[in-house]
């Protein structure tokens, strides 16, 4: 399966769900939001969403600021 992830072409062996990205990045217990095809997916949404072949995906950190 492939992914465009933050602008970088990705392959992987095996579908997986956004909780697990997330997981393999290590960026779980991080303030993160993810986009896929420029749509943002809910956090609650991570384990159910199972990426297709070709997705866009865009992984940003959240800063807070005021």
């Amino acid at each position: 399966m492939h992914i465009m992830l933050n602008g970088d072409h990705h392959t992987f062996q095996q579908p997986l769900t956004a909780a697990e990205l997330v997981t393999e990045l290590g960026l779980q217990g991080k303030r993160i939001a993810i986009e896929i095809n420029q749509e943002i997916l809910p956090r609650s949404e991570y384990s159910d969403y199972a990426f297709c072949d070709n997705d866009r995906v865009e992984i940003v950190n959240a800063i807070g600021g005021g």
